[in-house]
Order: structure tokens, then sequence, then C-alpha cells
């Protein structure tokens, strides 16, 4: 293969000997002469480099050679030095492999023959898709070679999730977005953002089917990291449920224009009981009678048959995997967005995550700490809102007022720091009904009018809003049907004396 287009300055890069015509074996896809026209066009023109720097590095070049000079070059580039043969020669006297193909005056061959820095970027381009597409066959075998000679350890379904995440981030760098827009860009994003939440009576994010809650939030935003947190039997799955259940119906009835496609991550519960779960949500069938079987033929035939045949289609994606690791909820969040674009996702709970499996899993609040911050970096990545359960400490339970608070978030402050929104599920009457005093004694009866006026009443404390108001909002739960609405006016909580 020649790197000169001039026949008195041909310079052969392939080994001695290799004889004419096509080669007996496959040679990995390169482009010498586009990164000789490129490498000319920035030693003649430095600007050229401003065109290809945002995504083209050293090692995209296919002939190592030509990777340094460029490296230099934009090294000196960035000193706001002038890159030239001149300035070059310098650091190239003593290299070997340049010396083999001409030496410095290789360098002033490359200017010579340059022709014009306006299809700098194009040749940039193919450079860089030449090897991105080296680094796939790089996969590939990877994959061939690991399948054959498979660690005990490591089962089939780990390679395919590695060799997805590698492939997807692949992907992802041979996509040229990113990088700097101008602020008129934002400021347009901006004002179709505003415009949307105008038409839609305040709400600029997904909605979450409850009519305070959206007041409060103004609906589930894209890129965010919600937090859904609370001690066990406060709701926190049954609320997640109906969120995720709400955004998908909506997303069905308005034939995609509102809502969104949801990807549900359960660790905790089969795909099975959730489903039993918006069942009885949506048919007002006592979930413990469904599990038991406890229902009569009228309400199997009029009300759960009908009821299946509706929710069979609403865009609600489980998996119900435990013990998942953050990459491999990564890559299938990834795929889930590619297949079905996913608007929102919800992982029940962060506790029952695993973290890297380089980094050592005795350290549980660096390892939380690494979950957290792989959630908000996905949420930006999809655009898409992500409601992730979480436990809370005892501490709770050691205060005569058990509303949960963000130093109650369990085993890391990060998961309060890398937060967009922290919300709290807190029902008093679960604590107030383990406080019964004795029936025949006085202060029964002040217990019991107690009970009566905080009876099914739930609370969703905002304890986090990075762009709005903190504060309250009282739901009604139903937990016959673990349901959450909005509480009617009369429902409501009288105010504290």
């Amino acid at each position: 293969m020649t790197v000169m287009s001039s026949a008195q300055d041909i310079v052969t890069l392939a080994p001695q000997g290799e004889p004419e015509g096509e080669p007996g074996y496959r040679i990995a896809p390169h482009n010498i002469e586009a990164e000789q026209e490129l490498l000319g066009a920035v030693l003649v023109n430095n600007d050229a480099a401003t065109k290809v720097a945002a995504f083209l590095a050293a090692e995209h070049f296919a002939e190592p050679v030509h990777g340094r000079i460029y490296q230099a070059a934009l090294q000196l580039i960035e000193q706001g030095l002038i890159a030239s043969p001149v300035t070059l020669k310098t650091y190239f006297e003593r290299d070997e492999a340049l010396a083999t193909i001409g030496g410095a005056a290789y360098l002033a061959r490359l200017a010579g023959a340059a022709t014009a820095i306006i299809n700098a970027e194009d040749y940039g381009r193919l450079i860089y898709d030449l090897a991105l597409r080296r680094q796939l066959i790089q996969i590939g075998e990877e994959m061939v070679n690991t399948a054959y000679d498979s660690r005990v350890d490591q089962g089939a379904v780990a390679q395919i999730e590695a060799s997805e995440q590698q492939l997807f981030a692949l992907a992802e760098k041979g996509q040229f977005e990113g990088g700097f827009q101008s602020f008129g860009a934002s400021i347009g994003q901006s004002i179709q953002m505003i415009d949307a939440a105008f038409h839609r009576g305040g709400l600029s994010g997904v909605s979450t089917g409850l009519a305070d809650l959206d007041s409060k939030l103004g609906g589930l935003h894209r890129s965010d990291l919600i937090i859904l947190a609370g001690r066990p039997s406060m709701g926190k799955t049954a609320l997640a449920t109906m969120l995720a259940f709400n955004a998908a119906k909506r997303h069905l009835d308005s034939k995609g224009e509102e809502g969104a496609v949801v990807g549900f991550f359960s660790l905790e519960m089969s795909a099975e009981q959730l489903a039993t779960r918006i069942l009885a949500e949506q048919t007002e069938l006592s979930s413990a009678k469904l599990r038991r079987g406890e229902i009569d033929d009228d309400d199997f035939a009029s009300k759960l048959v009908p009821a299946s045949q509706i929710l069979s289609k609403i865009p609600l994606f489980i998996d119900d995997t435990g013990a998942l690791s953050v990459s491999a909820l990564r890559t299938r969040a990834r795929r889930l967005k590619r297949l079905h674009d996913v608007g929102l996702i919800v992982v029940d709970y962060l506790q029952l995550m695993r973290g890297s499996s380089l980094r050592a899993s005795d350290n549980r609040v660096q390892e939380i700490s690494e979950i957290t911050q792989a959630l908000k970096a996905l949420a930006k990545d999809l655009d898409v809102p992500i409601i992730a359960l979480s436990q809370l400490s005892r501490a709770v339970e050691q205060r005569d007022d058990k509303r949960p608070q963000l130093a109650d978030l369990r085993e890391s402050g990060a998961i309060e720091q890398d937060s967009d929104v922290v919300m709290f599920v807190y029902r008093e009457e679960y604590y107030k009904r383990r406080q019964e005093p004795r029936i025949d004694s006085p202060e029964h009866a002040k217990w019991q009018a107690e009970m009566e006026s905080i009876h099914n009443i739930a609370e969703v404390i905002i304890g986090k809003q990075r762009h709005g108001p903190i504060g309250k909002v009282e739901l009604y739960f139903e937990p016959e049907f673990t349901r959450f609405r909005d509480l009617m006016p009369e429902e409501r909580l009288p105010p504290p004396l």
C-alpha cells in the first residue's frame, strides 16, 4: 500500500516482500490516503484542526505514526503555537517509525500534497468511522474468544450483557452530537418546554396521574433522578407502580402524545406480583383475594377478563431480575430505549442493586454512591426521568415525630446529593395503629378519634426539589387495592392547632 500519490515520492508502509495485489487475508478497514490528506491540511492551515479536534483522537488513525503527528500538532496548537513541518521536525528527528517512511522530510511531503482544508472535516469523519469499524471487529473477536474459553464464574448471559454494553458504548461514540451549543438553541428548547407546560395546565413533564402531586412537581421531568423513599409498609412500591401505570396508560390513550413508555426494574417483587397489584388497582378487587383466587364467576367475567385485555396493551415493560448490577441495568435500559423509546424508568429498589464487580462490595456506602451516580448519568444519557425507590434508616423509628427527613436516607449521603427530587411516603395511621391503648382506658376514645381523622391518609413529603418548592401532598390510600388517589376536599386533614 502506498502513502503518497506522487510517483517520485512513493513511500511503502506495507512489510517488505508483500506480494502485489490483494493479500491472502483480510485487512482491517483503513484509509491511509484520507489520513495523509487530513494531516497535510492541518500542517498547511491549523484551522483545519478545529474542525475535527472535537471528535477525532490520535488513536483513531490506522497508521500509528500519523496518530503521533496529529497529537503533536494538536498540542502545539493548544499552546498557541504554529504546527508546521518545521516546528514538528524537532519532535520527530529521532522517531524510528517515521524514519522508515522518509523521516522528517515526510512531514514536508504531507504538507506539499495537501489540497484544501475545506474537506478536512469529511476526511476526519471518514477516519473516525473506519476506527469504529476496527473497534467493532475487535469486540466481535473478543466475543468469539470469550465464548470459546470462558471463565467458570462467567455465564453466557453475563457475556451477552458485557458485549451489549460494549456495543452500545461504541454506538454512542459514533454519534457526533454533543459538545457546545449556542445559547440561542438552548433558549429555543426552553421556550418549547414553557409552551408545552402552558398548554398542559402547568405540566411540563410526564404526568403522575395525581393532580396535587403534578401541581407540586410539574410532572416527572426528563433527565431527573427522583428518589422515592420510605420505611417498610409505607406504600413505596404501590405508589411507584401506580405512577408507572398512569404514565404508560396515558401514553396508550393519547397515542403517544403524552405519558411515556415505562421500564420497571423490580428487584424485590416478581413481574407476576406487580401485575396482580395493578389488576387489583384497576378492578377494585382485593389483591389478597386475587392472590388466593377468592373471586366469584361474575367478578372474573365482568371485571378481571376485560381489565386484563385492556392492560395487556399498556406499554409497561417489567424486568424482575434480582440483585441486578448497575451495569446490567444500564445495558438493559439503553436497549429498551432503542427498541421502544422508553420515556420513564422505575427501579425498585436502590439497596437491592449491586455496584460494579470491579469495586469492593464490602464498602456499601461507596457502592451506593456508585449506583446513584450511574442512575443520574443514565437519566441524562437517555433523557428520561428515573424513579429509584430507597429504604430509610431505622433512625425514623426512634423519634416521636416519625416523618422522614433527608438525613434518614439509608447508607449514603450521595443519594441526596445526586438526586434532583427526593420524596418520602409517610402514613401516620401505620404508626398510630400500633399505639392503641387498652380499650377500657380513658385514652382509647381520644386514640380512636385520631385514627378516624387520619384513616387512609398518606403524605408524600417532597424533601428536595432542585427546580421547585418543597412541601407536602396528601393522598388517599386504599390498602385493600394498594391504590393511591387524590384526596377529596372533605377527606383532607384538618389544619394543626
